[in-house]
């Protein structure tokens, strides 16, 4: 097809942007449900509804949008939702109840440790990277759980509960048959 001088190209076909989330493929169309520009942390809250991943910072240095991609802990705002094709991204609503991370962090509460979560906003951060740093590492010393983590920011205070919790999951087995 010949283009003539002042007529418009025609228009590229544009391909469907195609994630597994939390064990399930979307497809997204370009132009209609996802921009070049839009976030994935954008994508994931306030296209499909994934709430428990929280953006405080919006610039990459808190750790609350944290999500896995790939085997991976990702910072969502500082990845395109276009940069995920093809990928395999989990939430924290993608982990069961029974997860030994999601247990350990609900139970921490221990005199001379502490709480795991006292206002809750990083906690599904926290819980994410640290799923992240679990599966590369089964058995984390204190100061891999430190440096695995060390993205993650807690307003309140509670990395030694944290730490304690991450230490706490990393010696009980994963549930089996994945998510209820």
């Amino acid at each position: 097809m010949k283009i003539r001088p002042g007529q418009p190209a025609p228009e590229a076909k544009k391909t469907p942007v195609k994630i597994r989330i939390n064990g399930q493929w979307h497809e997204f169309e370009p132009g209609r449900d996802i921009e070049p520009a839009m976030t994935l942390s954008y994508l994931l809250r306030e296209r499909l509804g994934y709430t428990g991943l929280k953006v405080a910072c919006d610039e990459g240095a808190c750790g609350a949008c944290t999500v896995i991609m790939d085997g991976k802990a990702v910072l969502s705002c500082m990845k395109l939702a276009v940069e995920a094709h093809g990928h395999e991204i989990l939430t924290i609503e993608g982990l069961s109840a029974d997860d030994p991370l999601i247990r350990a962090f609900a139970g921490q509460c221990e005199p001379g440790y502490g709480t795991a979560m006292q206002c809750g906003f990083c906690t599904p951060g926290f819980v994410m990277a640290a799923k992240a740093l679990l599966s590369e590492t089964p058995e984390p010393t204190l100061g891999e759980i430190k440096e695995g983590l060390s993205g993650n920011i807690c307003r309140c205070g509670c990395y030694a509960g944290i730490a304690r919790a991450v230490q706490r999951a990393s010696r009980e087995p994963e549930p089996e048959g994945g998510k209820p």
